[in-house]
C-alpha cells in the first residue's frame, strides 16, 4: 500500500509518501509530476469538486467539527471564479451580482492550484485521489481535542509530537531540509504528513456515506 500526501506551496507541492514502514517527502513543480510514481491512494490538501455558487456540505460539516476554529477551512470555491477573472474584486463584484458570497483573499490566491488539482482530477477520474482536510486529522490525533494555531509555537509543537506518535521519526530533519532546499514553510511540511496519514488510513469522512458529486463528477468530501 503506497500512500501519498501532498501539500500545496508558493513553489509547488510538498509530497509525503508511505510505503509500508518507509516513509519519505519530495518537493514537485506541479500536481503531475508529484503523482508520476505509482500509488494507491492519494490525499491532497484542496478542494475537489466544486458548485456554481461555491457551497459545499462538506465545507459545512468540518467546520462544525474544527469549532471554535471554523475559519481554516476555506469556503466558496467556484471554477467559474478563476475561469473568468484574473482580479479578486472583479471576481467577488460578479459574485454580489449572483447573490452569492465574496471568496476570500486567502481561498482566491491558491486559486491556481485548486484549478490544477481540478484539470488533473477531471482526466484521471479513475485514480483515488482524495480530498483531506490536515486539520481534521490534527484534531483526530488530538483525541477531538482543539489544537492551537499551527504558526504558534504551541500549535507547531503539538503538531509535530503528535507526527512523531504517528511515526514520523525523521521529521525534524524534514523541517531542516525543506527550509533549507525547497522553500516549504514548516507547516507545509507538517500538514503533508496529516494528509499521508489520512490516505494511508483513512478514519472517516464528511459527509459519511457516497460522496455528493459536483457537475463534472469530482466528489465533494473530505477525508481524515
Amino acid at each position: 500500500m503506497r500512500a501519498v500526501g501532498l501539500d500545496g506551496f508558493s513553489k509547488g507541492w510538498v509530497a509525503v509518501a508511505i510505503d509500508g514502514d518507509q516513509r519519505t517527502i519530495s518537493f514537485h513543480p506541479d500536481i503531475a509530476d508529484a503523482l508520476a510514481r505509482r500509488f494507491d491512494r492519494t490525499g491532497i490538501d484542496i478542494p475537489i469538486g466544486m458548485t456554481d455558487d461555491g457551497t459545499r456540505a462538506c465545507d459545512l460539516s468540518a467546520r462544525a467539527r474544527l469549532r471554535p476554529h471554523t475559519s481554516r477551512v476555506f469556503t466558496g470555491a467556484r471554477r467559474w471564479l478563476w475561469q473568468e477573472f484574473s482580479d479578486a474584486d472583479k471576481a467577488n463584484a460578479e459574485a454580489e451580482r449572483r447573490g452569492q458570497t465574496k471568496v476570500s483573499r486567502q481561498l482566491w490566491h491558491i486559486g491556481k492550484k485548486i484549478m490544477e488539482v481540478d484539470a488533473f482530477m477531471r482526466a484521471h477520474q479513475a485514480r483515488d485521489i482524495r480530498e483531506v482536510h490536515p486539520e481534521l486529522v490534527f484534531l483526530r490525533l488530538n483525541g477531538g481535542r482543539p489544537v492551537a494555531p499551527k504558526k504558534s509555537e504551541e500549535g507547531d509543537a503539538l503538531r509535530r509530537r503528535l507526527l512523531k506518535r504517528a511515526g514520523f521519526r525523521e521529521l525534524d530533519r524534514w523541517l531542516t531540509e525543506a527550509r533549507i532546499g525547497s522553500g516549504a514553510k514548516r507547516d507545509d511540511v507538517l500538514d503533508a504528513c496529516a494528509v499521508a496519514l489520512a490516505a494511508h488510513e483513512p478514519h472517516g469522512c464528511v459527509p459519511n456515506g457516497r460522496a455528493p458529486r459536483d457537475t463534472h463528477g469530482l466528489p465533494m468530501q473530505i477525508w481524515y
